[in-house]
């Protein structure tokens, strides 16, 4: 990911020990199962969208797109939950992925 947001670096500079540990958890959970990384990405994605979190839809986009990702497979994930979010929600999302792919490109 090219910039994290600045609330995530302050969380990472003030509490280094706590940080240090939720990355550790994220990694164990990762390897805990047959998941790649794109497809991981891409389920995070979709969590974050139902979570309404703008800044963890874009963080997610920019790990999915740093898995490889597509572009078209991105808006596909937010897309496909539009049943499972509502419209809304899933086109605030697909706004915030947009923005965020983008911002990848530049």
């Amino acid at each position: 990911m090219k910039q994290y947001p600045k609330a995530y670096q302050g969380f990472r500079a003030d509490h280094a020990a706590v940080f240090s540990a939720y990355e550790k958890l994220g990694e164990s959970a990762a390897v805990a199962g047959p998941l790649d990384t794109k497809t991981l990405e891409l389920i995070k994605l979709g969590m974050a969208a139902a979570g309404r979190s703008q800044s963890a839809v874009q963080s997610h986009t920019h790990r999915a797109l740093e898995a490889g990702a597509t572009p078209a497979e991105v808006e596909h994930t937010l897309v496909a939950g539009v049943n499972t979010l509502g419209f809304s929600t899933m086109m605030a999302a697909l706004s915030w992925a947009k923005s965020a792919l983008k911002d990848h490109e530049a």
